[in-house]
């Protein structure tokens, strides 16, 4: 099978399309002709080595995964051939999605949603799944509440926003002035262009000076310490981002405010909950590029640009049938 291998830690012409055996399904897993998988800030973190205590190299990477079920291991009970599923790989513990072929422990995978194509369900498993484990799980952010989603027009961001919403919050969010109309066609109530204003000025403008319930928080920088200036009493903190320096949190203190770091954990259940809110209409992930297998450095590269244009998710076609839209998008 074709596969990209990460065969140093670096930039993005760290990977190598290679001819690599196909992988064998054992007791309890299931082999999966992967059709899609997709981009996302891991992926590079991974690439240029920011966890190279955990990945052993030469390394397929990649964390999402879209594909029909080819064979299964002995004990496997809930899926057969020609199945049609979606998952995340187990992070850093074995192969990832960047192949023609991936094995997955039957546990963590799910059936894909019908409405959504393979490419749209491969940009949904992790940010999906990280979403509803950070506003579901950690924040218990609930009906008439009212969140702050840094990032919304992004991978994550868009499906927080969508999720927010479906869970019956008020939901503002901070996008460039490019991204509004997007960022309120997925649901966002209140959008503050962080490029004109600052974003605690405009919330606490908007709620009369109460601030919100939660912060979510998918960009970093000084987010965690100035978060405390927007939530209102006993408000909760999600964030998804390394911390590349300690921040002062002296002012979460007065607010008896709560923080979570969430690093998303792998099961069929979020799975089977993102396709119930997919079902009644109230969550579809927004592609926005689509690059091939071997484009997947470009990819990389594109994600990593300041300013590239990206809403939703970058999508990677591994299916030669799957359309693929020109990498210079």
């Amino acid at each position: 099978m074709k596969a990209l291998i990460l065969t140093s830690f670096g930039g993005p012409e760290s990977f190598e399309l290679r001819d690599v055996p196909k992988p064998v399904p054992h007791t309890g897993q299931v082999l999966v002709r992967v059709h899609a998988t997709s981009i996302n800030p891991l992926d590079y973190q991974v690439r240029r080595g920011d966890y190279a205590d955990l990945v052993q190299l030469p390394a397929i990477t990649g964390h999402d995964v879209s594909g029909v079920v080819e064979a299964v291991g002995p004990g496997v009970t809930t899926f057969a051939p020609g199945d049609e599923v979606w998952y995340t790989p187990q992070i850093f513990d074995g192969p990832g999605s960047y192949a023609e072929y991936h094995v997955a422990a039957e546990s963590i995978v799910g059936k894909k949603p019908p409405s959504l194509s393979h490419l749209e369900a491969a940009s949904l498993t992790l940010v999906g799944g990280t979403a509803w484990e950070a506003l579901v799980v950690r924040a218990t952010l609930k009906v008439g509440e009212s969140i702050l989603v840094h990032g919304g027009a992004g991978g994550v961001g868009h499906v927080a926003i969508q999720l927010a919403k479906a869970m019956g919050a008020r939901v503002f969010t901070t996008v460039r002035e490019a991204n509004a109309d997007f960022a309120r066609s997925v649901g966002a109530d209140v959008i503050v262009d962080y490029e004109k204003e600052d974003y605690v000025d405009a919330v606490l403008r908007e709620t009369g000076g109460r601030g919100v319930d939660v912060v979510f928080d998918t960009i970093g920088g000084n987010t965690l310490s100035r978060s405390p200036e927007v939530l209102a009493q006993l408000g909760r903190v999600a964030t998804i981002v390394d911390l590349a320096q300690p921040q002062n949190l002296v002012q979460a203190w007065g607010k008896n405010a709560s923080y979570h770091f969430v690093f998303t954990r792998q099961n069929r259940g979020k799975l089977d909950e993102l396709s119930a809110l997919i079902a009644r209409g109230q969550l579809r992930p927004h592609v926005g590029a689509v690059y091939s297998l071997a484009d997947i450095p470009l990819a990389h590269a594109r994600l990593e640009s300041p300013n590239n244009g990206l809403q939703g998710k970058i999508a990677i076609a591994i299916e030669p049938s799957a359309h693929v839209v020109s990498a210079c998008l």
